[in-house]
C-alpha cells in the first residue's frame, strides 16, 4: 500500500543487533549484570528502526549503557552470527520473527574507566578478566567473543 512504511512498526525490535565486547591493555573486560533474568554480558543491543548501521548501534549502545563514549580502539570483527530469539522474549519482535542477527564489536581501552549504568537496563557492572568472563556469560555468541579475544591476545 502507498504511504507505508515498508518495514514492521517501531513497536517492534529490529532482529538485527550489536555485541560489544570492551576489554583493556591488562585483559580485562567489561561485563553487565541485567534487570530481569540476571544474567552477565557484555554491551548489546538491538539496531534501530531506519537506516542506523551497525558501526551507529556499537557506539550508541556503549555510551546508553555505560557512559563510555570512546572514539578509539574500535574493531569490527566481520563476524555476524545468527542465534534463536528465547521464545519468553519474542513478543518484542515482529510477528513469526524467531532468530536475530549479531554483529561483532571490541573496543580497547588503555584502562579501566568509570562506568555508569543504566539503572533500567543492568544492576552492576564489573571489569573480570576476560577468561573468567567467558566463564559468567549466559550468551553462546557472548562467550564464543569473549574466548576469540582472549586468544588473539594470548
Amino acid at each position: 500500500m502507498i504511504g507505508q512504511a515498508s518495514f514492521p512498526a517501531p513497536d517492534y525490535k529490529r532482529p538485527e543487533s550489536v555485541l560489544v565486547v570492551v576489554y583493556t591493555l591488562d585483559r580485562e573486560t567489561l561485563i553487565l549484570q541485567r534487570v530481569g533474568n540476571s544474567f552477565w554480558q557484555s554491551v548489546t543491543g538491538s539496531l534501530n528502526w531506519g537506516e542506523e548501521t551497525p558501526d551507529e548501534a556499537a557506539r550508541r549502545e556503549l555510551f546508553e549503557e555505560t557512559g563510555i563514549a570512546s572514539e578509539a580502539g574500535w574493531r569490527r570483527w566481520g563476524i555476524s552470527r545468527r542465534f534463536q530469539i528465547l521464545p519468553e522474549y519474542r513478543y518484542r519482535y515482529g510477528p513469526g520473527v524467531v532468530e536475530n542477527e549479531e554483529h561483532v564489536f571490541s573496543v580497547e581501552l588503555s584502562d579501566r574507566c568509570r562506568v555508569q549504568i543504566n539503572p533500567f537496563e543492568h544492576l552492576q557492572s564489573r571489569w573480570v578478566k576476560i577468561e573468567l568472563a567467558a566463564q559468567s556469560i549466559w550468551s553462546w555468541t557472548n562467550r564464543l567473543a569473549l574466548k576469540q579475544l582472549a586468544e588473539e591476545l594470548a
